[in-house]
């Protein structure tokens, strides 16, 4: 019995260091998008409240969309790390490029309907006004950028399943300073308003897009892995990813309705919300590294057959989630009571702010330990049981939804109680939910077997 809890003592260990050595470089990595996002907000909050809140609903939509095809990074870091597990480099890699040109093709697409249905999207969102005319402006100007964001996505898919995230780390730092430089430039420089922010993402995105997948092609052809398009693996890659999507459709669902409530709460609400998104996205990511260095390796433990390895990782992986949390959420706090000031001027909205950052933070411990485990389950290919567990949440998270604005209306609520009702029902029952099921399943071990 000693024996079995030394070894098992010295697996969690090996573990913990090992996802520690992927997550930091990772955290760099994943920030790059979010970060462009916060950094927008923060510029454009100073050019006024409408702009503020049409960069709430243009940017929902673009990261809605775009988010919608994050199976592109997920389903390849985890396809490549399991065929490299396995030994199968050459297949491994023919994988992430196929998972490159189906982002082409999906961002090419994406791109036309954006251009086309941009108005229109933007009124289903509760968009008005001036409002609505700032959005619509957002999301024409950054849809041709929508190509490049998911050929990063599938690129960085590649990378991490060979454990070679340093040049991805490297070009998400170079976008997101180009992206603040081209934000001054044409926002505050040119009074290019929410037209310059899209536009310095679009440029920012390409220039990241070619940073990565060139080296990829050349990492390929040095393994003699096929690099033009090859339609069975295309549609192999394609067939993974549509479990995956039917997943993230219906949290991305979840999202746009809390958006769509916080439109119906009023202007202010809607700008102190996109303030605090922002934020929450970043934050996020930080605890996303963990779950993708988790993701990446216990993928590559299933493929080479050590089943104890990848209950290591998953030990490993949760309780430093969980530690993540609870580290980030403590310096939320802090930032929701000093920083508000940096997206606005709106003394109204300042303390809206305030409100929803300090329940983002007393809330993240949850949301640290249950993205781990997402990552897990994901590096696992458990993506069915991820898909039919997701619709679940989302059906639970939006009749739920309805009835808190009714509420809120019926009680005449002020703007600290709604946005502090909205960020409860995101973290308590968006995120509890999906860490309730994430948890059961971790605990049956069935997912080893997915």
């Amino acid at each position: 019995m000693t024996i079995q809890t030394t070894t098992h003592a010295t697996q969690d260990a090996t573990a913990r260091k090992r996802i520690l050595a992927l997550a930091v470089p990772t955290f760099g990595q994943l920030v790059a998008e979010p970060a462009f996002v916060l950094i927008d907000t923060a510029i454009i909050g100073h050019v006024g409240d409408a702009a503020l809140a049409g960069l709430s609903i243009g940017s929902t939509i673009v990261l809605t969309v775009v988010g919608l095809c994050v199976f592109l990074a997920y389903g390849t870091t985890s396809n490549v790390a399991r065929l490299l597990g396995a030994g199968r480099r050459r297949e491994g890699l023919e994988a992430g490029v196929a998972g490159l040109w189906l982002a082409l093709a999906i961002g090419v697409a994406i791109a036309l309907a954006l251009l086309m249905f941009a108005r229109p999207l933007c009124m289903m969102m509760g968009a008005r006004g001036a409002v609505l005319d700032n959005a619509a402006v957002y999301v024409r100007s950054v849809a041709c950028g929508i190509p490049g964001m998911l050929l990063v996505y599938a690129a960085n898919g590649i990378f991490r399943g060979l454990k070679k995230i340093g040049i991805t780390l490297f070009a998400a730092i170079t976008g997101a300073v180009l992206n603040t430089v081209f934000d001054l430039i044409l926002v505050v420089g040119c009074g290019m308003g929410v037209l310059g922010s899209g536009l310095g993402t679009l440029a920012a995105q390409w220039i990241m897009a070619l940073m990565l997948v060139v080296p990829a092609l050349v990492w390929a052809r040095r393994e003699d892995a096929r690099v033009m398009p090859n339609p069975a693996a295309i549609l192999s890659s394609a067939g993974d990813g549509l479990v995956l999507f039917v997943r993230t459709l219906a949290l991305r669902a979840c999202l746009v309705a809390t958006v769509v409530l916080a439109a119906h709460m009023g202007t202010r609400v809607l700008a102190a919300y996109q303030a605090v998104n922002s934020t929450w996205n970043f934050v996020l990511n930080m605890l996303d590294s963990i779950a993708i260095a988790g993701q990446t390796l216990v993928a590559t433990e299933i493929g080479a057959g050590r089943k104890r390895g990848a209950m290591a990782m998953t030990r490993a992986a949760s309780h430093a989630g969980l530690l993540g949390g609870v580290i980030v959420g403590c310096g939320l706090v802090v930032c929701g009571l000093a920083a508000p000031a940096l997206f606005t001027t709106n003394e109204t909205i300042r303390g809206l702010i305030t409100v929803g950052m300090v329940v983002v933070g007393m809330t993240l411990p949850l949301a640290g330990w249950m993205w781990a485990l997402d990552g897990i389950l994901i590096g696992a290919g458990d993506y069915r049981y991820l898909a039919a567990t997701c619709t679940a949440t989302a059906a639970v998270y939006l009749a739920c939804l309805a009835g808190l604005g009714h509420l809120c209306d019926v009680w005449d609520a002020d703007g600290h109680m709604r946005m502090a009702a909205l960020w409860l029902a995101v973290n308590l029952l968006f995120v509890g939910l999906r860490a309730l099921f994430n948890g059961l399943r971790a605990r049956s071990g069935a997912w080893i077997r997915a």
